[in-house]
């Protein structure tokens, strides 16, 4: 983990409510399994108490981030590129891929917190999960702040305090030191409620039953509504990722998707297609081959 420490915020800039968006990974994923999440969930924790950045909400996707920030532009900008630094630099030791992120574009919106841009920003990215069919609610969703708002029971969690340093480090996969009430949930990660101002956004939507007024009418559930249910992927990205090893054994005797020819390639695009239900953009971020070829192999008689 590599971020500068800033002890206290620089003269003349000024904090506002942000949404901060990065551009979808066309060809591969940023998180490819659980475990991925959970450094990427470990990174924000972390991120957000080197740089000194008010956490308000966040989402990670299998290919895009999300987050509602509290500070200055810059200290967006800071936090959002040190978080693709960090994820890349993890994505190339682990997988062997170099600078899977360096051309992901990001975009931030300032946030009018006179209007109700701040309900309607964290109800656009509390859903995207939903949108993706990937489940019911936003609170089903393990991979951001999901679970966090006005919850019927806290989840189980040990203290961060209690683990060794060492053990700590592991988790972490960071050297940084952090403050040891810090709450580590069941599924290995910093619980975001241990650095979300949750109670702030609670007050802001001030019931569940109208933060649910904002999910259900945002952007987000809106297109999931248009979209009839054959148009929307059936199986996570991780799911279909996690397939393609045993699909490329049995169906070719070979051990990934890069040992393939041309043929045999076209040959595992139709087995996703027909087998998971998936689209061409969901087939283009799991085997990371492009969309032209993609097309191509789809298109052919």
């Amino acid at each position: 983990m590599r971020a500068t420490r800033r002890m206290s915020p620089k003269d003349g800039r000024s904090k506002d409510y942000w949404l901060v968006t990065t551009e979808h990974l066309k060809e591969g994923l940023w998180f490819r399994e659980d475990d991925d999440y959970k450094v990427g969930m470990n990174y924000v924790a972390v991120l957000s108490f080197l740089l000194g950045v008010t956490v308000l909400s966040f989402t990670l996707m299998s290919n895009h981030v999300h987050f509602v920030l509290y500070c200055s532009k810059e200290d967006a900008r800071l936090f959002v590129d040190a978080f693709k630094k960090n994820c890349s630099r993890f994505i190339s030791k682990k997988y062997g891929i170099r600078e899977a992120l360096r051309r992901n574009k990001v975009d931030i919106q300032r946030i009018n917190p006179d209007d109700e841009s701040f309900q309607w920003a964290v109800a656009y990215v509390e859903m995207n999960p939903v949108a993706a069919n990937i489940c019911l609610h936003p609170s089903a969703y393990r991979w951001g702040t999901g679970r966090s708002f006005f919850q019927v029971s806290p989840p189980k969690a040990v203290r961060l305090g209690g683990l060794s340093i060492n053990a700590a480090r592991r988790l972490l996969h960071s050297k940084q030191s952090l403050p040891s009430d810090w709450l580590v949930g069941e599924d290995g990660y910093i619980l975001p409620e241990s650095y979300v101002p949750v109670k702030l956004v609670e007050s802001i939507f001030k019931s569940p039953r109208r933060m649910n007024y904002y999910l259900q009418n945002s952007s987000k559930a809106k297109r999931r509504r248009e979209l009839q249910e054959n148009e929307l992927p059936s199986f996570r990205d991780q799911v279909l990722y996690a397939a393609i090893p045993d699909l490329c054994r049995s169906l070719f005797g070979k051990n990934d998707a890069s040992d393939l020819n041309d043929e045999q390639r076209q040959e595992l695009v139709r087995q996703i297609r027909r087998r998971f239900s998936a689209d061409i953009h969901q087939i283009v971020r799991v085997t990371s081959f492009s969309m032209e070829d993609v097309a191509r192999f789809l298109d052919a008689p």
